[in-house]
């Protein structure tokens, strides 16, 4: 089919989408989008086609609804070349190939990782691991994150930490690096990390949600039950890195973009794009066409699309923009669009 016979889709506004989860905060994410905010709905999923761990079957949880109340899973599923195109299917399927969420903690996270491809193909049959990436959009002064292991650790040494319920030495164990407003950090799949208390985040990963936990004190979720995907430790431990992460990588996983004025800019780490890219559009610059999940930083103004129509918006705004609306801009407004893996590079990304 040419794709000047596929039906344009327009871009659509999102609802909010905040919901319960086991640590607190919210209040930030309420006040940028609207929300019911705090004090236990510190994350919302934005443009999301996929559910919480263990509701893939018949749970909703983590769903983002259109204004219309139809699923964008199920819309997408009605007209998957007109939302992702004809080289995205041919690459992935019906798959988005992201999620984009907001995290909004009150409370620091906990000491946790998340399982690569292959881990998630062998142990739970699924075709994505959890490569993720943060865009920080606020920072308390002297904020900071933690991002893998100081020292080269064994797993049984983890794994006494975890049984032992050993917070403070699993915390002590990362390292440390500041951040602030702009910088954006790469985590790739296995890397044990933890965020601070007041860091507004953006977050790319890749469309699952699996996440073990090395620790909960302080929490409201029962770890030893619920921390290790249903594996058991020592079997989700296989999925941690053990080995730091050298200078050098650190250096390649960590950039300061910023996300206001200059020239249109990829805010990512290179090696991100196998698994979602991530755009800023300062009030001026052109996106091409393909799915995409927007939220607006700053300013009001217009998406304009080449064949779906302009849509009003302004900050706080999350949107989908799908394939078929051709390319886009959005004068006066400051966004970030957050669009799936370039093809070629996400067959090769482990």
């Amino acid at each position: 089919m040419s794709d000047d016979l596929v039906a344009a889709l327009p871009p659509v506004l999102l609802p909010t989408n905040q919901f319960p989860h086991f640590y607190r905060g919210g209040d930030r994410i309420g006040a940028l989008r609207g929300g019911p905010g705090g004090p236990m709905r510190p994350e919302e999923w934005i443009g999301s086609t996929v559910t919480r761990f263990g509701e893939e079957l018949s749970g909703l949880t983590g769903l983002s609804e259109l204004p219309d109340g139809r699923l964008l899973r199920d819309a997408v599923a009605d007209d998957p070349r007109g939302w992702l195109g004809p080289e995205h299917l041919d690459a992935f399927g019906q798959s988005s190939e992201l999620l984009v969420k907001l995290l909004d903690p009150d409370q620091r996270l906990p000491v946790h990782f998340h399982p690569d491809k292959a881990f998630a193909k062998r142990h739970l049959a699924l075709d994505h691991g959890k490569t993720e990436a943060w865009i920080v959009l606020e920072a308390p002064p002297g904020a900071g994150v933690g991002l893998g292991f100081t020292e080269r650790m064994t797993k049984d040494q983890v794994l006494g930490m975890v049984e032992r319920r050993d917070s403070g030495g699993l915390l002590a164990a990362l390292r440390r690096r500041g951040v602030g407003r702009g910088d954006t950090i790469l985590v790739p799949a296995g890397v044990p990390h933890a965020i601070d208390a007041g860091v507004l985040v953006l977050e790319l990963q890749e469309p699952t949600d699996l996440s073990a936990l090395l620790e909960w004190e302080g929490f409201a979720v029962d770890g030893e039950r619920d921390g290790h995907l249903g594996l058991g430790f020592p079997t989700v431990l296989d999925a941690l890195r053990l080995d730091p992460l050298d200078d050098d990588e650190l250096t390649a996983l960590v950039r300061a973009p910023g996300l206001t004025g200059g020239d249109p800019r990829s805010l990512l780490a290179e090696r991100a794009d196998g698994y979602f890219r991530a755009e800023l559009l300062p009030r001026e610059g052109e996106v091409g066409p393909g799915f995409a999940v927007v939220l607006v930083l700053d300013g009001s103004g217009e998406v304009r699309t080449e064949r779906g129509g302009s849509l009003a918006v302004e900050r706080g705004a999350a949107l989908v923009v799908p394939w078929s609306a051709g390319r886009w801009d959005a004068p006066g407004v400051e966004l970030v669009a957050c669009r799936p893996p370039l093809p070629a590079l996400a067959a090769a990304a482990p």
